[in-house]
């Protein structure tokens, strides 16, 4: 099968050729259903069948509906594993999955999923591949979560200067990786006052490329300019506290 035909064909079951925007909610999973009904008689090895696979478990994901999705994507992976599938087919397979994790409130397994992911993509894919720096910052975000601020900000400082340099600085991933840095110290509690202050600073640049590359409706721009107004109000009462106050 020549991949280069046959992916921009697929596309065409979870993006809209016409604004080349991925379908959402009760659209794809509509159409992840229809995917998995076109397919499923195929041989359990047939590619087809396996993305058609992936795209009812997304379809459901993105519909709300997390514990069926799990289902599925417990059940892709399984059969990924038992046919000996490619590691790049099966990393996506455990990314969607981590992705579930979260959704359902499942921060631990997420958090344990992800860092398995990356090791995984620094293997199969190097340092510098976007696929590597994307599991990079999907992992500091899963400890984020569970406000293991120094562990996040140990794993960001690492990626993002990665990113940096091989994405270029208004890539979108770049963009969030700096912010999600910045975040580090913003949600810490005990994060000390210079510490905030480069929080702030990184936030204003972050929000001016984002601007400037991105545009002013662009969603990220609005999350970087909220978070933005957060930190810095943020910062105003940690300087107005007496010293030596927390």
């Amino acid at each position: 099968m020549d991949k280069h035909r046959f992916m921009p064909r697929w596309r065409r079951w979870d993006t809209c050729s016409l604004c080349e925007q991925r379908y959402h909610g009760v659209v794809y999973c509509a159409l992840g259903w229809a995917c998995w009904k076109t397919y499923v008689g195929r041989p359990e090895a047939d590619l087809a069948r396996g993305f058609a696979m992936t795209e009812l478990g997304n379809g459901l994901l993105y519909a709300g509906h997390h514990e069926d999705a799990l289902t599925v994507q417990e059940a892709e992976l399984a059969t990924q594993r038992r046919l000996g599938s490619h590691p790049e087919r099966i990393l996506v397979t455990r990314t969607n999955i981590a992705l579930t994790y979260q959704q359902l409130r499942r921060p631990e397994e997420a958090l344990t999923m992800h860092e398995a992911i990356l090791a995984g993509r620094r293997k199969l894919n190097g340092q510098e591949d976007s696929r590597t720096l994307a599991a990079a910052q999907s992992y500091a975000m899963s400890l984020m979560s569970l406000n293991r601020f120094e562990a996040a900000r140990s794993v960001s400082s690492k990626f993002v200067p990665v990113a940096r340099r091989v994405l270029g600085e208004g890539h979108e991933l770049t963009l969030k990786m700096r912010m999600l840095y910045a975040g580090t110290f913003y949600y810490d509690a005990n994060a000390a006052l210079d510490d905030l202050r480069e929080a702030v600073a990184t936030l204003v640049e972050v929000d001016r490329i984002a601007r400037r590359v991105l545009g002013n409706s662009h969603p990220l721009t609005g999350t970087v300019g909220r978070v933005l107004r957060d930190s810095r109000a943020r910062l105003a009462a940690r300087e107005t506290l007496p010293a030596g106050s927390a």
